[in-house]
């Protein structure tokens, strides 16, 4: 199954299809953590988007770099305020090497389901070490699968239902693949987007960290680190390169 493409109509309102992530509430303790992690090393996001998360981080004084195989998502990151401040690089986060070494490399906002094959998962669990200096961290943020909520026999669960916007999440739990589909209401205008993804499991994440050579340091259920339980809709994971010994 190919990946997401992020092309230029997803590119064109992709901002203003996540208000909420915008929010302080939300973006604050997501870059109050990434900052901590960075202890001011330089700092590499794999998916940089449209620059939601790097920069303001860009703003607390790590040196940020952004890779991001979207071309239309990149040019929405150079048109804004202090995106100067970001070194943007266009590639695939799951095989494209970054100059230099970084104390920090993270990957949000459910994007490493993204990567729908778990070879290339994996390969991204890889590359992220690969950009690692000993001692650094990978962080993912991501959402649990909601099978327990799927009814005997179901495909589909409803996650989003608004008078603009109806969001459907589709599984296949012989394969791990899954379809977020989406419908948003404009001015009387149905636009429909269905984006193929690859859910996994936060064990099936550790065994990458694993073959990657990176340790589980923290697991929370959210930017807030409240503990991950059995209830929790989402972790952020961060693994680290080990230190070798001198």
């Amino acid at each position: 199954m190919r990946k997401v493409v992020f092309d230029e109509e997803i590119a064109a309102g992709y901002d203003e299809g996540s208000p909420e992530m915008f929010d302080p509430a939300v973006l604050e303790p997501t870059v109050d953590l990434l900052a901590e992690l960075a202890d001011g090393d330089p700092v590499l996001e794999f998916a940089v988007g449209t620059g939601r998360v790097a920069l303001p981080l860009a703003e607390r004084g790590p040196a940020v770099s952004g890779l991001d195989v979207s071309e239309p998502m990149l040019a929405r990151l150079r048109a804004k305020p202090g995106a100067g401040q970001v070194s943007v690089i266009t590639g695939d986060f799951t095989t494209t090497r970054v100059p230099g070494t970084f104390g920090l490399v993270y990957l949000v906002f459910n994007t490493i389901m993204n990567v729908t094959t778990q070879a290339e998962q994996v390969a991204t669990f890889r590359n992220a070490a690969a950009h690692l200096s000993p001692g650094g961290s990978f962080l993912v943020e991501v959402g649990v699968p909601a099978l327990q909520r799927l009814p005997p026999g179901e495909r589909q669960r409803v996650f989003t239902m608004s008078p603009d916007h109806i969001g459907i999440d589709e599984y296949d739990v012989a394969t791990q693949l899954s379809w977020s589909h989406h419908v948003w209401l404009t001015g009387g205008t149905a636009r429909v987007v269905t984006m193929p993804f690859r859910y996994v499991w936060p064990a099936e994440l550790d065994l990458m960290a694993q073959l990657a050579g990176l340790e589980l340091a923290h697991r929370w259920a959210g930017w807030d680190r409240l503990p991950f339980t059995a209830e929790s809709t989402g972790h952020v994971s961060v693994w680290r390169k080990p230190v070798t010994p001198s």
